[in-house]
């Protein structure tokens, strides 16, 4: 009984076997998928794949990359998406200065307001930080998430780790900590309390060993719950059902 917190499956590389997809997941033990927007596009599509599944949730929200020409109907589509029932998070949403698809300043003012939007609608937030961690511990120091929040795919530092445990987040785990060189990764999976970890795919990305290379779907979070269950010393059934409360817990389904 595994909750993949993070994933994106309406995206065009499930197309064509998406049913089989859920399938594999459901028969190997990934009880539910919350399904991630990044766009008003895909928080529509994640809203519609909630409605239409009963194991499917969704988060809606603007990622760094689609940051710049957000209109205001924009926004009032978003506050709307984010009352339907199933939606548990306003996400993904941050900074990302890797590909700097859109400009700083602007990143940094859509984050902003999102935290904002996602305070007045009473959700948590998911963050995607991508070599950001300064400017992202600055905001939401400055900009407090009321109903707390996920660092997605998490990327930092230990010493980063602790400051965002202290101020309340949670740290989700992806393939990336299955990898040979994530030397840094294991280290925070090691040190994290185990009632603030969460596990992701964010499929069809960040695909684990010993699959890396192909692409990713909620089934293989397996193999991030099996690494962290080595890294921590636990059974599999320990780590999953663990992070399964975790999930219920900062999504408020308890």
């Amino acid at each position: 009984m595994i909750w993949d917190t993070h994933a994106h499956l309406d995206d065009e590389d499930y197309k064509e076997d998406f049913q089989d997809v859920l399938a594999r997941m459901k028969s190997s033990g990934i009880l539910r998928v919350t399904n991630v927007g990044y766009d008003l596009a895909s928080s529509e599509r994640s809203v519609k794949l909630a409605r239409d599944y009963d194991f499917i949730y969704a988060a809606i929200g603007i990622h760094p990359h689609n940051a710049e020409g957000i209109t205001a109907e924009n926004w009032d589509r978003l506050k709307e998406l984010a009352k339907q029932e199933k939606v548990l998070a306003w996400g993904e949403i941050g900074l990302d200065y890797y590909r700097d698809l859109s400009p700083r300043p602007i990143q940094k003012e859509v984050f902003i307001r999102q935290i904002e939007f996602a305070n007045e609608a009473g959700l948590p937030i998911v963050i995607h930080n991508r070599d950001a961690h300064q400017d992202v511990l600055e905001i939401v120091k400055a900009h407090p998430p009321v109903y707390g929040g996920v660092f997605h795919c998490y990327s930092g530092s230990r010493e980063m780790a602790d400051i965002l445990l202290k101020l309340g987040f949670y740290l989700s785990f992806a393939g990336p900590v299955t990898f040979k060189n994530a030397r840094h990764t294991v280290e925070v999976a090691e040190y994290v309390p185990m009632d603030r970890i969460l596990v992701e795919t964010d499929s069809p990305y960040l695909t684990p060993e010993p699959r890396r290379g192909k692409r990713n779907e909620p089934t293989y979070v397996r193999e991030v719950v099996k690494r962290i269950a080595e890294i921590r010393n636990l059974t599999f059934e320990d780590v999953a059902l663990q992070t399964m409360r975790n999930a219920e817990r900062i999504f408020r389904l308890v």
